[in-house]
C-alpha cells in the first residue's frame, strides 16, 4: 500500500466542529399506556373471544420500545380471556431459520419473559393465494392455523421502493409473516413491482388469515415513539397510507447538503435493513427509491457489533478500511441479496488499510475544485442525527440556520468511533 499512501499522501483532512441538528419531535410521555388507549379506541380487543389463541407478529427491526409494546398487547389479549403467543414476522432474516429468529427478537428485548407469552417460531408456511401475474402468496403456518392474529410493525419510508404503504404493517403481513419463502416472492420481479405487489399480496392473506388488527408505531426524529395506533385489518389499505404520509414528515435528515464527503461509523442492520438508511444517505441500491441529501462520495469505517458480520449495504459506499472487510459475514449478506435480488448491496467498494487513508479517498475522488474546502459531515450511524460532526467549509451555512447549532469548537479528525449521542 506504500504506493496508495503516497498518492494520497498530500490530501488535506479538514478539521471538524460538532453540531446539534433540531427537528419537530412530538414523543410519547408513556409508550404503555398510549398502547392500551390505541386499544380502548379503535375497540379492536372486542374481536377476541375467551380461549382464542391469539398469535401476535413481531418483526426484526429495532422498533423503539418494542417489549413494552408486544408485553401491552399480550397483557390486553389475556384481559380479554385469549391465549397469545408470539410468532417472528421477519422473512428471512435470522439466516431464515427458526432458531436464528428467536434470537433475533431476543437481542430485540423480546423474550417469553418479557414480554409474557410464549414465542413459536416456525419457517413453515402454507401458500393462501396468487397473484395474477402467478407469483405465490404465502404466511406463517402457526399464524394461519391461530383463531386471531395480530400484527405489530413501525409505519416508515422504505429503503428501495416508493408506494402508497412502504414499510409497515402491510408489508408485514405479506414478507413479514410470509418468513423466507414469503420475502422470497414477493421480491421475484424485483423492487419495480414492490409498490402494487404489497398491498395486493396483503388482501390475499387479509382474506385467507384471521388478522383482526395491526398495532403501528410512528417514531420521531430522535427514534422514540411519537404515535402508537390501532388500525383494524380491513381498514390497513384506507389508513397506512395516512400514517406513512405522517411518518414520513417525523423522519430526521441531513440539514446541510449538498456534501462531498459523508463519513459512517458504523453500518449494522441494527441500523437499517440496507445497513446504512438510504433516506438518509441519498444513496439507493434501486432506481425505484430516491430522496435525501446530495452525497459525492460515502466513506463507511465499521460495522456495529449487534450486525454479527452482516455488511448488508457496504456496496453502497465508495470507500470502507480493511478491519471492516475482515469482520464481513458473507453468507449473511448474501441470503439478503438472494432474497431480495438486490446485489448492489453487497458489492465491495475501495478498501484502504487505514481510516484516514479511507477518509482521504474520498477527499481526493470526490472532484472538489479546492480540496481545502471539502464538505465532510461525519455521523455516528443514520440512526443518530442529532449530533453530528460538519468540516469548517460548512460552518458559515450551519451558523445561518435556526435549526443548527454549532456546539463545539474546531479540532483534527480523530479515528475512535465519534460519540455524538446526547
Amino acid at each position: 500500500m506504500k504506493v496508495i499512501e503516497q498518492l494520497l499522501r498530500d490530501i488535506p483532512l479538514p478539521r471538524m466542529a460538532k453540531v446539534r441538528q433540531h427537528f419537530h419531535a412530538p414523543e410519547l410521555a408513556d409508550t404503555a399506556l398510549a398502547v392500551r388507549q390505541a386499544l380502548r379506541q379503535r375497540e379492536v380487543l372486542k374481536r377476541i373471544a375467551p380461549g382464542d389463541r391469539v398469535a401476535i407478529a413481531v418483526g426484526s427491526r429495532g422498533v423503539a420500545d418494542l417489549p413494552i409494546i408486544v408485553r401491552e398487547v399480550v397483557r390486553a389479549v389475556k384481559a380479554q380471556g385469549g391465549q397469545p403467543f408470539l410468532v417472528p414476522a421477519m422473512g428471512s432474516h435470522g439466516g431464515a431459520t427458526a432458531v436464528g429468529q428467536i434470537e433475533v427478537l431476543r437481542q430485540l428485548g423480546v423474550d417469553e419473559e418479557t414480554v409474557e407469552a410464549r414465542i413459536i417460531s416456525s419457517m413453515e408456511v402454507v401458500e393462501v393465494g396468487r397473484l395474477a401475474n402467478g407469483l405465490p402468496v404465502y404466511t406463517d403456518r402457526q399464524a394461519y392455523e391461530a383463531d386471531k392474529v395480530i400484527v405489530i410493525n413501525r409505519i416508515k419510508p422504505h429503503t428501495a421502493f416508493r408506494g402508497p404503504v412502504e414499510s409497515g404493517l402491510m408489508k408485514m403481513i405479506t414478507i413479514g409473516l410470509g418468513k423466507q419463502k414469503g420475502a422470497e416472492a414477493a421480491h421475484a420481479y424485483s423492487f419495480k413491482y414492490m409498490a402494487e405487489h404489497v398491498p395486493e399480496m396483503a388482501k390475499q392473506v387479509l382474506k385467507r388469515v384471521p388478522i383482526i388488527f395491526g398495532v403501528g408505531t410512528l417514531e420521531n426524529a430522535y427514534d422514540r415513539p411519537a404515535k402508537i395506533v390501532a388500525v383494524p385489518a380491513e381498514k390497513l389499505a384506507e389508513e397506512e397510507p395516512l400514517l406513512l404520509a405522517e411518518a414520513k414528515k417525523l423522519m430526521p435528515k441531513l440539514l446541510l447538503s449538498p456534501i462531498d464527503v459523508l463519513i459512517v461509523d458504523q453500518i449494522g442492520k441494527d441500523i437499517s435493513g440496507d445497513g446504512m438508511d438510504p433516506n438518509i444517505t441519498g444513496r439507493y441500491a434501486t432506481p425505484y427509491a430516491s430522496g435525501g441529501p446530495e452525497v459525492s462520495r460515502i466513506v463507511v469505517l465499521g460495522l456495529t457489533e449487534k450486525t454479527h458480520g452482516n455488511a448488508n449495504g457496504i456496496g453502497l459506499a465508495d470507500v470502507t478500511t480493511r478491519k471492516l472487510f475482515g469482520q464481513i459475514a458473507w453468507e449473511k449478506g448474501y441470503a439478503n441479496a438472494l432474497t431480495s435480488t438486490v446485489t448492489e448491496v453487497v458489492k465491495l467498494p475501495m478498501i484502504m488499510d487505514t481510516e484516514e487513508l479511507a477518509v482521504k479517498a474520498a477527499i481526493k475522488t470526490c472532484n472538489v475544485r479546492d480540496l481545502t474546502q471539502v464538505r465532510v459531515v461525519r455521523i455516528r450511524n443514520t440512526l443518530e442525527l442529532r449530533e453530528i460532526w460538519i468540516s469548517k467549509s460548512l460552518l458559515p451555512e450551519a451558523q445561518e440556520r435556526a435549526d443548527v447549532e454549532v456546539t463545539s469548537g474546531l479540532c483534527e479528525m480523530t479515528w475512535d468511533a465519534i460519540d455524538v449521542r446526547s
